[in-house]
């Protein structure tokens, strides 16, 4: 803050110094032109010179006027080869330190040659009376009225300590602060004008006291309206005006002393050393500007120094109340920002001794300029960082249909307003060497190199930023149609399910893929080879992963004639099981013991799919060979009879049963049968319920399964080959 405070009041200084400076040097300039004119006077009055400057002018005139021209100077040839980083730093080092020695010899020139007047004792000690007078009276009104406008200021004080007490509005703190230092700017108004005044009245009708007296009321503007500032920041005497949270102690110290500091710099470059340098002489002059810069200078050292751990402290309890962001640009401000204040007053220093009406002008635009820079950035990365931290909700119905789109956005902005913050900060780094001269951004715009960044960086953010909206938009709807449950109650089926899955995941690869592509041409790399490259290189990946692409392949084939869908029963290479995920090259199956299998589509030879349409039962049923067929037939209709009206069942069949009668006759049974039409998957619980009724009407009619009949050879019995008869037993003494 001190240091801040200290270039805001150099910034103030500039504009009166730039009016101030050229009277300093108006008297040089107006002897040059003096001796010029009295040559050109000279010339003009011998009658040889003025013949010998006519015929001079003639002899010059002839090739113009012949249409000749002189020979062009031949441009020397451009180096081919481009300067490495070590020459630039080297051409840059020469070509500041030939400017430094042009600049001494340039003020030792100016010193040498500057008009040299004698002292008027009597002339100095008259204009000194009048500025003494307009000074006492200037301070004697400007304090005059400061004390009978502190009722107001207390009762201000008052306001103000109420809103920090009470639940106030918000502005009557703000309020109350302001309007302060509104009383302070009409303070000061109404004393530079009545000082005007006394001084077209008083001022021993002279020119040069007039001049003299403007100068001191110039200065005693800015360094109050400065002063004033201090007291917005500080408020030394009022705390409960106090914006920010200082003890008195300190308040009382540094506006003590940056109000010293102005004066300084304010009363002396403004006041006395143009005074000097129109009463005295030039020289005189510039050694008064160099003792005040140099007791600025370490006085304002000094008091760095010695205040460098306080700030330290403060700076990073500051940092630890602000944000992340602000947090470590504080730190580091904190261990390096006495090195930055010191290097400011030495360059201000050195420079206003080079040039008394440019170096500080220079130094006063560059700090204003830094000042706006930083305040903007400051800002402007303050709202980008605050939005970072902000997470967008979005309405219930909306999150219903689009599962992912709050998800999604909340993770996009953020990224997008951190590369906004970054680019903000480069902006920020450019204006400041702008400000200072080290690097003209204006003409770099110009160049074709800056042409080129700039708009390849513009580029840059706007094929991101198509490219993430487009995909946002496009996953949007594909997530909307994978919704469980839409608005009008439809669902997608198993089928659109699977293609929109796959779909997804396929475009999220080529909108990266052509995002990047386009990104590296930005840039300015060649993507032709790349995209060459990465041809061959896929080419070679094919070669050597033929399975790879045969799964590839054979699974979008698969896909298109709708073999198999997520969730469905299949069959595939003998494992049966419900389909749980399905990727570009291979599907993920779950059987009835809990067991997971992945099988590559490529090992797909015959795939099997329980869930088309519809399912059969093929009913057998073997009873005994001495059963009447007509009977058996006549208590299976009725068990299916039985199966239709039951409530569980009979909403999973379709159409009429088909009895086939007869199908199979063996020497101890025969077999009948019964084709039941299911909805798909539910021909295992018919196939439960039926055998279940089939049995129970069996049972209760007395219809018998099959036997298996054995015969049973005793030794000596047989067929006659053994020379035994042979007996069969009875069927009751079958095994």
């Amino acid at each position: 803050m001190p240091f801040l405070l200290l270039t805001l009041m150099l910034s103030l200084l500039s504009t009166a110094s730039h009016a101030a400076a050229p009277q300093a040097s108006s008297s040089s300039e107006a002897d040059k032109q003096q001796v010029s004119y009295n040559a050109l006077a000279d010339i003009l009055q011998d009658d040889k010179s003025r013949a010998d400057l006519i015929t001079h002018l003639r002899e010059a005139a002839k090739p113009a006027a012949n249409g000749t021209q002189k020979p062009a100077t031949k441009a020397p040839e451009e180096k081919s080869e481009q300067l490495s980083l070590i020459d630039n730093l080297v051409n840059t080092s020469q070509h500041y330190i030939s400017r430094i020695v042009e600049k001494v010899q340039k003020l030792k020139r100016t010193i040498d040659s500057g008009p040299q007047r004698a002292f008027n004792m009597e002339r100095f000690f008259h204009a000194l009376t009048y500025f003494l007078l307009t000074i006492l009276v200037t301070f004697a009104l400007f304090h005059l009225i400061r004390l009978l406008v502190r009722p107001l200021y207390k009762r201000l004080g008052r306001w103000g300590h109420d809103a920090r007490l009470k639940e106030a509005h918000w502005y009557q703190l703000p309020a109350s602060i302001f309007s302060a230092f509104v009383i302070d700017i009409g303070i000061l108004l109404l004393t530079v004008a009545a000082g005007n005044l006394f001084t077209q009245y008083v001022n021993g009708n002279s020119v040069l006291i007039a001049r003299q007296q403007v100068l001191f009321l110039s200065a005693f503007a800015i360094i109050e309206f400065f002063k004033a500032v201090l007291r917005l920041i500080f408020a030394p005497n009022f705390d409960y005006l106090r914006p920010f949270p200082l003890s008195d102690q300190t308040a009382r110290y540094w506006n003590t002393r940056l109000a010293w500091v102005s004066g300084l710099i304010g009363y002396g470059l403004m006041v006395v050393v143009p005074i000097v340098a129109t009463q005295v002489n030039y020289q005189t002059a510039a050694i008064v500007n160099f003792v005040v810069m140099l007791a600025l200078t370490l006085y304002a050292s000094w008091l760095i120094m010695y205040n460098r751990r306080n700030i330290h402290h403060e700076f990073n309890l500051l940092a630890e109340r602000s944000m992340a962001f602000f947090s470590i640009i504080l730190r580091a401000l904190g261990h390096i920002w006495h090195i930055l204040a010191i290097s400011y007053f030495m360059v201000l220093f050195f420079l206003s001794q080079f040039d008394f009406a440019g170096s500080l002008t220079f130094m006063m635009a560059a700090t204003l300029k830094s000042l706006v820079v930083i305040g903007l950035g400051a800002v402007i990365s303050g709202l980008l960082s605050r939005w970072i931290l902000k997470r967008i909700t979005l309405p219930d119905d909306v999150n219903r249909r689009y599962p992912l789109l709050q998800k999604r956005i909340n993770s996009y902005i953020p990224g997008g307003l951190k590369i906004l913050r970054v680019l903000v900060v480069l902006a920020v780094t450019l204006s400041l060497l702008d400000a200072w001269r080290i690097f003209n951004l204006s003409q770099w715009f110009l160049t074709e190199t800056g042409a080129e960044v700039v708009g390849g960086l513009m580029h840059i953010l706007f094929i991101l930023f198509f490219a993430i909206v487009s995909w946002t938009l496009l996953a949007s709807i594909i997530e909307h149609r994978l919704a469980l449950e839409l608005g009008s109650g439809n669902r997608p089926s198993a089928r659109e399910r699977t293609l929109l899955t796959l779909f997804r995941n396929v475009l999220a690869i080529v909108i990266c893929t052509i995002t990047i592509m386009i990104m590296l041409s930005q840039i300015g790399l060649n993507i032709a080879p790349l995209l060459a490259g990465a041809g061959a290189l896929g080419l070679a990946i094919s070669f050597g992963a033929q399975t790879l692409v045969k799964d590839v392949i054979t699974g979008i084939f698969i896909q298109f004639e709708n073999g198999m869908n997520t969730g469905e029963y299949v069959t595939v290479m003998g494992i049966s099981g419900t389909v749980e995920r399905m990727t570009i090259r291979s599907i993920g199956l779950r059987d009835i013991y809990g067991v997971y299998h992945i099988v590559p589509y490529s090992s797909i030879t015959t795939l099997s799919n329980y869930e088309r349409e519809f399912g059969v039962y093929r009913a057998n049923y073997s009873v005994s060979r001495e059963e009447d067929i007509d009977q058996v037939n006549s208590i299976l209709t009725e068990a299916v009879e039985a199966l239709k009206q039951d409530e569980a069942i009979k909403g999973s069949l379709i159409g009429e049963p088909i009895y086939q009668g007869v199908v199979a006759l063996g020497d101890q049974s025969f077999t009948v049968r019964v084709l039941i039409r299911t909805k798909a998957l539910e021909q295992w619980n018919v196939q439960y319920a039926l055998d279940r009724l089939v049995k129970i009407h069996f049972q209760k009619a007395g219809i018998t399964m099959p036997k298996q009949a054995m015969r049973v050879y005793t030794e000596g019995e047989g067929d006659g080959r053994n020379g035994g008869d042979g007996a069969l037993k009875s069927p009751g003494e079958t095994f």
